[in-house]
């Protein structure tokens, strides 16, 4: 059986609201909002003049959960590049043992048998270590001339008891590199250093705290144009590391981010458009946006710009936004979060003309549509404190809301 956990604020406050809704409890007093029209001055990062530099660490910490998923996943980021025109040339890839020939990758194979076989990953560059990746973080603090910066982790996570907001990443070995060590490589970058992380690991969404200096949230946010998107919220397991080979049957938020964000799914197949503002451009926003709504998991995806938001949240504010009717907060809403609360509200058969709270039944939060039940709600969270802030006086909240959002709302550049 699992360790008892102690929910941090976000989790505990979303969860407890909602659970209070399904449970029929008082939500306390409903409030028309006033619109809120989405910042002009939050528009994408201007296109780089320098190439981007990528960085990708897999697979687990040991063969016996070295599943052959993550695996596949690296080759599939490979040819989400190669399907954007981007070269491997700026990739440093590094995954579990390496290329040292070794049989680490755990698999299933037509018969049922477990067995293992060495990594295949073209242009690999040797194994997930904590020394490959610092080297790495080094090598871009010390390049003559900034560029942006993405970093995907496909692996597991592990759950820190004593602080949610510390959880870490395990590297080859099963070494770990928490959200306080990974940031303390992020604090050495040039303040004008785009990074962006996407991670689908377990317990990812403590890694949100890497827009904070020193990765912790009782310090200011960076200097650093540095956000990240996650699979799901601090205290919760991720979907998607199997032994199984056939990759039509995969599910997981990183094989819907890229699929959104390069608009080719993970079998070759074109998937609807992800450009929800129909500027010509997929930004990783837009990419999560997808992602939320894609596949049928029991994640709850958030990015760093949603977590900060849902933090400034007090449970009396959560009670006003669900009892709101849901099409009041559409007007407000940015594109990729229009699309999300229709989509999600359609998947739920909800009646937009009416709240949120007043439309849900008794819901079990681990299943699917729990996943989005929750989604949905913390969707309206978001629209409704990105209004609350740019309607208020807290310039300091508004330029950290633009920063976020700036860097969220960029993409890949070739």
């Amino acid at each position: 059986m699992a360790p008892m956990r102690t929910p941090s604020f976000l989790t505990q406050l979303i969860t407890t609201s909602l659970m209070g809704l399904a449970l029929g409890l008082g939500l306390g007093w409903s409030k028309q909002a006033a619109t809120e029209q989405p910042s002009t001055t939050n528009l994408p990062a201007p296109t780089a003049t320098v190439p981007m530099e990528f960085l990708v660490l897999a697979g687990g910490g040991a063969p016996y959960y070295n599943e052959i998923a993550l695996e596949k996943n690296v080759r599939y980021f490979q040819r989400t590049l190669n399907s954007l025109g981007i070269s491997l040339g700026n990739v440093r890839q590094y995954f579990a043992n390496g290329n040292n020939g070794e049989a680490t990758v755990r698999y299933i194979n037509m018969v049922g048998q477990e067995q293992f076989k060495p990594p295949e990953i073209d242009s690999l560059d040797g194994p997930a270590t904590v020394e490959n990746a610092q080297a790495w973080f080094e090598g871009l603090a010390n390049k003559s001339s900034p560029c942006p910066a993405f970093f995907y982790f496909t692996g597991h996570g592990a759950y820190n008891n004593e602080n949610p907001d510390n959880n870490s990443m395990i590297l080859w070995e099963e070494n770990l590199v928490s959200v306080q060590q990974l940031a303390s490589w992020l604090d050495q970058l040039p303040k004008d250093q785009p990074f962006v992380t996407m991670m689908a690991q377990c317990f990812s969404g403590s890694f949100a705290n890497l827009i904070y200096e020193q990765g912790n949230s009782e310090n200011p946010v960076a200097l650093q144009t540095r956000c990240g998107f996650f699979a799901t919220v601090p205290e919760r397991p991720s979907v998607g590391c199997t032994p199984a080979v056939n990759e039509a049957d995969y599910r997981d938020y990183s094989s819907s981010f890229f699929a959104g964000l390069s608009g080719i799914d993970r079998t070759g197949k074109p998937v609807a458009s992800a450009d929800y503002d129909s500027d010509g451009n997929i930004s990783y926003a837009e990419a999560h946006a997808f992602a939320k709504v894609d596949e049928e998991t029991t994640d709850w995806p958030v990015s760093t710009v949603e977590v900060w938001l849902q933090q400034q949240a007090s449970e009396q504010k959560i009670d006003e936004i669900f009892a709101q009717p849901i099409e009041n907060w559409l007007t407000q809403a940015s594109p990729q979060r229009n699309y999300v609360v229709r989509e999600l509200s359609e998947k739920l058969g909800l009646d937009l003309a009416q709240p949120y709270a007043d439309q849900m039944p008794p819901v079990d939060f681990e299943s699917v549509t729990g996943a989005y039940w929750v989604r949905l709600g913390m969707e309206l969270i978001n629209i409704a404190m990105t209004q609350q802030i740019r309607q208020s006086d807290d310039v300091s909240a508004q330029d950290i809301l633009d920063q976020l959002t700036t860097c969220e709302n960029s993409g890949f550049t070739i």
